[in-house]
């Protein structure tokens, strides 16, 4: 209990010392995040004894609640800080003559989106989308995601309380995964398409967004195999960077829906990232209960799927190194793009 105790104190040190407010929102994450100090004592409830769970939990909860407090106070005096240093550098001369309108231009994930999807239609993929509010059915089960799956924690995702969709409890969707469910459920293969769109995750940090996209592709006939899951992929990759120079490998994984699974790494033989292996994308063959749930006999049909962040693509496109310099807003950032 004395160790809790300590890391309230040490957080309010360390949010007291914050100079900005990205320095403050890390420190947020080492003890709020998926992986922080606080989590890891949530985690440990299940080793402590019955009896202890209960006072254990509530002295939890109440430096939980103290820690978000402390942030929120310095959060406040952060914003005010940088409000008044804001006002004093960029004041507005009312005496200027007005500006002229400014052609606009696409946002860079746009601009990736747009590119992917152009790539995967001329090989013969159909391009579609899907609702932002998923049930628990499409997101989890019928992607072969068991019930005491950890993606189902509150502390994951995000669900939408006191409302039920055909006894479903909905959620904000953790990935374009449950497309593959919808889709097939209304084309007979063989299936070929790409699905994209927003989806959200309780994570933040310089690379991590609690809204972020991703872009999936699914294909499943009667003959498909591993290899054509490479061919494509690398056709993907090299068409997308421009350069015949990359080589990818696939990296022993797990995912439920998928069986056997792989992580995709690429390489790029010249350029700044030169000899460094990058993980993009998530793959693997249709697992056969996913092919169930999509009322397709696994007999007969067999697939593949994969899945890449478009953020990740982008920043490794054009050289970007803080995913949150997409959300920020800040027009001479955008220009680069226009």
């Amino acid at each position: 209990m004395n160790e809790l105790k300590k890391l309230l104190i040490q957080a309010k040190i360390d949010f007291s010392t914050a100079v900005s407010i990205s320095s403050l929102e890390n420190a947020k994450s080492y003890y709020l995040g998926k992986n922080g100090k606080l989590t890891q004592y949530i985690k440990n409830i299940k080793n402590i004894s019955i009896n202890e769970r209960k006072r254990y939990g509530e002295i939890i909860n109440s430096i939980k609640i103290n820690i978000k407090k402390e942030l929120n106070i310095h959060r406040d005096i952060l914003k005010k800080k940088q409000l008044k240093v804001s006002l004093k550098t960029n004041k507005i001369d009312i005496t200027l003559p007005g500006r002229g309108k400014n052609k606009g231009g696409l946002h860079p994930i746009m601009r990736t989106l747009e590119r992917i999807e152009k790539i995967f239609y001329s090989i013969g993929f159909d391009i579609t989308d899907g609702p932002e509010i998923e049930t628990d059915f499409n997101n989890f089960t019928a992607l072969n995601s068991p019930k005491n799956h950890p993606a189902r924690s509150m502390h994951d995702t995000f669900y939408i309380k006191n409302r039920y969709v055909s006894n479903n409890k909905p959620l904000l969707r953790t990935h374009t995964s449950p497309m593959q469910i919808r889709y097939s459920k209304i084309n007979k293969p063989p299936i070929k398409v790409i699905t994209s769109g927003r989806v959200y995750r309780i994570d933040s940090d310089s690379t991590h967004s609690p809204m972020f996209h991703q872009i999936e592709g699914l294909w499943i006939d009667k003959n498909i195999s591993f290899s054509d899951l490479k061919g494509v992929y690398l056709n993907f990759i090299r068409v997308f960077f421009e350069s015949d120079n990359i080589q990818i490998r696939f990296r022993p994984s797990y995912f439920p829906f998928t069986e056997p699974s792989a992580e995709i790494d690429i390489v790029f033989q010249d350029g700044p990232l030169k000899g460094n292996w990058l993980e993009i994308s998530g793959a693997g063959q249709v697992n056969p209960k996913v092919l169930c749930n999509m009322n397709l006999d696994p007999e007969k049909y067999i697939g593949f799927a994969f899945g890449s962040g478009l953020e990740r693509l982008t920043m490794l496109r054009y050289g970007i190194n803080d995913l949150r310099l997409f959300y920020k807003g800040n027009i001479n950032f955008l220009k680069q793009f226009t």
